[in-house]
């Protein structure tokens, strides 16, 4: 029961619905704000712009990276926040956010505890999955967490409202595959392990697609998805769907509660609270992404188009928050190659490090020359191409490395190289001469390159860029291919040539916040009663990648601080 005051103002305003967290945005920084504030005991509304949860998430690895957890203890990976913070300390350098930083590896622990055991929210832990970056503090397991497997068929019909990961990453038009099942699907009578994975595979796709229009054995980042989902609804947190963010109302310097566009019409909410942005960062809004994207990287996105920087754009405009660069970098990428499909729609397959890493690979600019590490992260992997000035990029290899290893939508053992070829997704040639000749690269310079790269393979040893000098390289080339497991060589055609192009997966630059989620003004004032999360708010890593998950980790830590902040919990 409100009392007078609150009924007083809510006249006064004429607000249409009153809570204590208006949480906008359904991915994974805004779902765990909304589940930890409703543990809380917070009256909570969770307002999502489109008809489905998960936003960026949903098509993500869904690794998550959070140091110094008890489940690495648990897992016999120990790991410790101390040892986090050397390297952090290492890899960000001064470039700031150092009390973010802290802040984050100080409730990453509590935060993964709490969040497991009271929701349906599961991770197991990578007892092989090596930071980004070799150096003091770095792990080779223990800080990377995956969501377990999901089965999308407790939601019942709330199963239609979780997001659909990527097309390129689902077999038979809807089935979700993990990394380990890809050589049992494409060898099912190689032995029996292999057929028996095949048959319940396909069994329990096909009774799926009797009732649903995919498969509801869930994966990665979709899994991640749906536990938090069933949480929500477990806590009976109302989530309104097709709701977006039109303005924030504010009143003595403070966020009182936002204007939210519902298909019944404009809401007024007053969120005693707070307000938690998480609209998904800068997306594609063109205007965002020229003030502060280079021009190297592509005009498109990895993240679904619905997100278009309302978070930060409304924030800025409404209440005079500050938006910051991201440090090093606005933007986290990926090399991509596109797949421009018959009926004028566009398959990407990010090249995470499956191929990149393997033996018999260079990337190479259009003067044919290398211009980085290809095994490196695929955020440094285009920070080399965007500090080398090239808006796109070849993978060459030989017909050896396709036979074995394939290359982006190209599967090992070359399945579907003919039809691709056919539409154009990869270039084919007899000679490297020729090959330079079909993409347009200087022939010389990718001659010079391949000669380069054979005298690499014999030594072992990388010496123009290092290539295989690290433990997450080496872990993610051929243990069985020597000297060095990531340089092999070139050989005889035909060879093939991918173009590659930096697409951003995330954004690091953002809203300014504080150690608490709260946003800042441009003179470093908390707006209070505003907070952002997730890739809202700018990267606590200032532009860096140091591993695998290092943008949900933080969104789903900011989100449990913001939840706790809010109720007087942190």
């Amino acid at each position: 029961m409100m009392n007078a005051e609150t009924a007083g103002l809510q006249e006064q305003r004429g607000f249409d619905e009153e809570t204590d967290l208006l949480v906008i945005g359904a991915g994974v920084g805004g779902m765990t704000a909304a589940l930890v504030a409703a543990i809380r005991g917070l009256s909570v509304i969770l307002c999502e712009k489109t008809d489905m949860v998960g936003g960026n998430t949903s098509t993500s690895g869904g690794t998550t990276w959070v140091p110094g957890t008890d489940l690495s203890h648990k897992a016999g990976v120990p790991d410790r926040t101390e040892d986090a913070a050397d390297f952090l300390r290492h890899i960000v350098g001064n470039r700031g956010g150092d009390a973010l930083r802290a802040a984050f590896l100080e409730s990453g622990p509590k935060a993964i505890a709490e969040i497991t055991e009271k929701s349906e929210v599961r991770f197991a832990v990578a007892t092989a999955h090596p930071d980004y970056h070799d150096g003091p503090g770095s792990a080779y397991g223990g800080r990377a967490l995956s969501p377990v497997e999901f089965d999308g068929r407790r939601l019942g019909k709330d199963f239609a409202r979780v997001r659909p990961p990527r097309d390129v990453f689902m077999g038979l038009g809807g089935m979700m595959v993990a990394r380990g099942e890809v050589a049992p699907l494409l060898n099912p009578f190689a032995s029996i392990g292999n057929f028996s994975t095949t048959i319940r595979m396909v069994l329990r796709y096909g009774r799926d697609r009797l009732g649903h229009s995919r498969g509801t054995r869930l994966l990665m980042g979709n899994a991640m998805v749906g536990q938090l989902l069933l949480s929500l609804r477990d806590r009976k947190v109302p989530i309104w769907f097709d709701s977006p963010l039109k303005e924030l109302l504010s009143a003595g310097g403070e966020v009182i509660g936002a204007v939210i566009e519902t298909p019944q019409g404009l809401r007024r909410i007053r969120a005693r609270k707070g307000v938690v942005l998480a609209t998904g960062g800068i997306g594609w809004n063109r205007d965002l992404r020229k003030r502060f994207f280079p021009a190297e990287v592509s005009a498109a996105s990895q993240m679904p188009p619905s997100i278009s920087g309302d978070g930060i754009v409304t924030a800025e405009h409404d209440v005079g928050a500050a938006v910051d660069d991201g440090g090093d970098s606005a933007g986290l990428w990926m090399p991509c190659s596109i797949l421009k499909n018959a009926d004028g729609s566009e398959s990407v397959w990010p090249h995470i490090l499956l191929d990149r890493a393997k033996p018999g690979l260079i990337a190479v600019g259009p003067d044919g020359h290398r211009f980085v590490n290809e095994t490196v992260s695929y955020h440094d992997f285009c920070m080399g191409m965007i500090g080398a000035g090239i808006d796109a990029a070849w993978l060459v290899v030989d017909q050896r490395f396709i036979r074995t290893y394939g290359l982006g939508l190209v599967l090992p053992g070359g399945r579907g190289l003919r039809s691709l070829l056919r539409k154009g997704y990869l270039t084919e040639a007899p000679t490297l001469d020729a090959l330079a000749q079909s993409i347009g690269v200087d022939a010389a310079g990718l001659a010079d390159s391949v000669a380069a790269n054979n005298r690499f393979a014999v030594t072992g040893v990388d010496e123009a860029f290092g290539r295989g000098s690290s433990a997450m390289s080496r872990f993610n080339g051929d243990a069985g291919h020597g000297p060095n497991p990531c340089i092999g060589p070139i050989g005889a055609g035909p060879f093939y040539a991918l173009k590659v192009v930096a697409m951003d997966l995330a954004g690091a630059g953002g809203l300014r916040c504080d150690e608490n989620g709260t946003v800042l003004t441009e003179e470093g004032k908390p707006i209070g009663g505003l907070y952002a999360c997730g890739n809202d708010a700018a990267s606590i890593f200032r532009g860096t990648y140091p591993g695998p998950g290092t943008t949900l980790g933080p969104a789903m830590v900011f989100g449990w601080r913001i939840a706790s902040h809010a109720a007087g919990t942190l």
